[in-house]
């Protein structure tokens, strides 16, 4: 059984903490400031500054936070989802309160210089060109802004190049000073580390900060509207992308959902739409299929790339087993099969501590609990045929399917 203990600095900061079995801790903070929270001016404005706030703080300048952890050896990271951005740090157990004075220190005194902002534009517009140049990626992008039109979920993480370069150490101070406080973040540890020891660490760590004004509430989806795009990409691969809206991962059916992605176009070889598509048929070379989970919103996804003559016999194939989801109940059989693999999938995903560590964090922060596998599994084993084949009617009926797809 483990053990989660967390608690709440009058600050308004968040702790969550787990003892791990090995010296290494894994910790970071989760900090509630993702693509959805930028105003439309502020396009690619949450992954800007996730870059910038690596440049240096009222007591340390660049060179300094990127050898404060390297130098004993450990590692300091971070990104920037729709929904959050989070820093995160390795080290040996010894080197906690090093990592946790430099994870405070870049998240909450970060000075984002102009000359900095200035040469690090170009690295980010760079990443911007590399992932234009990646279909089977971009892909992804523009299928979130056909589920999602007309909301900040629809809009792509990394922003305008342009855009971006107009953006000073004002800009950046505005976006970080209304999102980057401690009532408005997480920070989790995962590590042999006593608790008490944690929380007097972070505690100290982050003395002085103020609470803050809450941000404003998420703006609400908008009606969802199913539709078929071509698009000319100059590509030799046809690529496809197949979905729709689903359910946020507050709703209880988003643990159904998960059994029958995962059942449909999983990471399995034996996954369905694998043995119908390449197996069988020898169409394609990957067919994969996504969830993309927000506490209160999500869609659904299948990718797969081939010769653009195949795509109509593909897109049949496709359609027939999502139909047959949504037509038939899960033989008993097929049913316990099914949850025995994604238990299966999900324990070994545990023995990845880092993993285990930031969805520790995320579940926190976004949920108000601790990540709980031994819950997740008594749900996995909760869900009967009608159940599913509910969800897979509200979720994959035909007419709610987006298609998109890239061509020469």
């Amino acid at each position: 059984m483990r053990t989660f203990n967390e608690h709440t600095l009058p600050n308004g900061l968040r702790i969550v903490h787990e003892a791990s079995p090995t010296d290494v801790v894994y910790c970071g903070y989760v900090v509630m400031a993702g693509t959805r929270h930028e105003d439309a001016p502020d396009s690619g404005m949450a992954h800007f500054c996730e870059h910038l706030t690596f440049k240096g703080t009222r007591r340390r300048r660049a060179c300094h936070i990127a050898n404060g952890l390297e130098r004993v050896g450990g590692d300091l990271n971070a990104y920037t989802s729709k929904q959050e951005t989070v820093y995160y740090a390795t080290v040996l157990r010894d080197d906690f309160a090093r990592a946790v004075d430099l994870l405070s220190d870049i998240v909450f005194h970060s000075v984002y210089p102009q000359r900095e902002i200035d040469r690090e534009v170009d690295v980010i517009a760079d990443e911007i060109d590399s992932y234009n140049d990646s279909p089977a990626e971009l892909i992804y992008d523009e299928f979130e802004s056909m589920v999602f039109a007309g909301h900040p979920l629809g809009r792509d993480i990394l922003g305008d190049a342009a855009r971006l370069r107009q953006y000073t150490t004002a800009d950046a101070l505005r976006f970080t000073g209304r999102y980057y406080r401690p009532s408005n973040a997480v920070f989790y540890c995962y590590g042999r580390v006593d608790f008490a020891r944690v929380v007097r660490t972070v505690e100290r760590a982050t003395s002085g900060l103020g609470s803050g004004v809450e941000p404003a509430a998420s703006q609400p989806l908008p009606e969802y509207r199913p539709e078929v795009r071509r698009v000319s990409r100059g590509t030799h691969q046809t690529h496809v992308l197949v979905g729709g809206r689903a359910f946020g991962g507050s709703d209880e059916r988003h643990v159904g959902l998960v059994l029958l992605n995962n059942l449909m176009a999983g990471p399995g070889m034996n996954a369905r739409l694998n043995t119908v598509l390449r197996e069988r048929a020898g169409l394609v070379y990957t067919v994969e299929g996504s969830l993309l989970t927000y506490p209160d919103a999500g869609a659904w996804c299948v990718y797969f790339g081939c010769d653009e003559a195949d795509v109509p016999r593909c897109r049949r194939l496709l359609a027939r087993e999502y139909a047959r989801l949504v037509d038939t109940p899960l033989s008993p059989a097929r049913l316990a099969a099914a949850k025995k693999q994604l238990k299966g999938q999900v324990g070994i995903g545990c023995d990845s501590f880092e993993n285990y560590a930031l969805a520790l964090g995320k579940t926190y922060a976004h949920y108000g609990r601790p990540r709980d596998v031994e819950r997740l599994f008594a749900r996995i084993d909760s869900l009967t045929a009608s159940d599913l084949q509910a969800i897979a009617q509200s979720v994959f009926a035909s007419e709610r399917m987006t298609t998109l797809i890239y061509t020469r």
